[in-house]
């Protein structure tokens, strides 16, 4: 309790320091085969949300492939450089701002933190390839005047083998873009990641295991968190940087803080409570820091009719318990 203590008093003092800003309200809009229209914004701002994650996809087609493909003619239209620019502007005549967050995706889904190289060639290769990606968009980013762009997601394996390319690469997109920077660190990754100093946010997507319970109650909820949200006070105070979520997010299924980074088709049980009451204990404990900057929900589809509801057992809050708790937790700290 002591060191708790102490680490809050510091945290006091470096927000006392810091300049109080709006905290990011966001979502994570996902892209879809076709152009955004107003009726698909309306639900975005209907939640009270200031922010949106406009996330176009460059593609692998094996965790050592090294070419990044993207923005073809085979891409969904909202995973391409003129999908992101419409998206960005729509919602920017809403009055929604913008983190640009290009991505990879692997064939079959395989998990980005796992990409690795076979040769020196190939890291050649790739490094090159995924530069072009990521400054095609960051220059995306200048040209619309988003406030936030996101330099790669998960990527552990490909950081802790180049860092001196991440190193360079941040420097690069410093003069394309003259907007704020993160990284989407795994949750169990950002303690690893090494070039925080040279961003503007700790980027973590937040997908911390916090009970082992079918339905926990908020007071374990809460419990679970308190080890994460020390470590996360921590290294915001250790780098003078604020914490991003640059994801979060629960499953509406039983369990859903044991693993919170499942993606399986599992066919857990739906549970509507849980992941509203997960929501509303992660807003509880974190949006009202000083050292803490906001985040993205995890995830938002245009179509929001058709997006989630009662029998649905994913990630997106839509038209369920848990789109009511954001609602009402972002009106309220707008």
């Amino acid at each position: 309790m002591k060191r708790l203590g102490l680490v809050f008093l510091c945290l006091l003092q470096f927000g006392c320091n810091s300049q109080t800003e709006e905290k990011i309200n966001g979502v994570s809009f996902v892209g879809s085969r076709e152009k955004v229209e107003q009726e698909h914004i309306d639900p975005v701002v209907a939640v009270n949300a200031n922010y949106a994650a406009v996330m176009p996809f460059g593609f692998l087609r094996s965790l050592d492939a090294p070419k990044v493909i993207f923005d073809t003619d085979r891409q969904w239209y909202g995973e391409t450089k003129k999908g992101a620019m419409q998206y960005i502007a729509l919602l920017q005549q809403n009055g929604i701002k913008i983190m640009l967050k290009p991505q990879i995706w692997v064939w079959r889904g395989e998990f980005t933190g796992d990409i690795g190289m076979q040769s020196e060639k190939d890291w050649a290769t790739f490094e090159k390839t995924y530069s072009d990606f990521i400054l095609t968009y960051a220059q995306v980013a200048q040209d619309t005047g988003v406030e936030i762009y996101c330099i790669g997601t998960e990527l552990e394996e490909f950081i802790t083998h180049r860092p001196d390319f991440w190193r360079g690469l941040i420097k690069k997109v410093r003069s394309v873009f003259k907007g704020k920077l993160t990284y989407a660190a795994n949750w169990d990754e950002y303690p690893r990641t090494p070039f925080w100093e040279q961003l503007d946010f700790i980027g973590v997507d937040a997908y911390f295991p916090l009970s082992q319970e079918q339905f926990p109650t908020k007071l374990e909820l809460s419990s679970g968190w308190q080890k994460w949200k020390t470590r996360l006070a921590e290294a915001a105070l250790h780098f003078e940087k604020p914490i991003l979520f640059t994801e979060f997010g629960y499953r509406s299924m039983d369990f859903t803080a044991k693993k919170p980074w499942l993606v399986d088709r599992n066919q857990m049980d739906v549970n509507l409570e849980a992941q509203a009451e997960a929501l509303s204990v992660l807003f509880s404990e974190f949006w009202k820091e000083d050292w803490f900057s906001g985040g993205f929900v995890w995830k938002w589809f245009i179509h929001h009719d058709r997006s989630g509801g009662a029998g649905d057992n994913r990630f997106t809050p839509q038209n369920k318990p848990a789109e009511d708790v954001i609602r009402e937790h972002y009106g309220g700290l707008r």
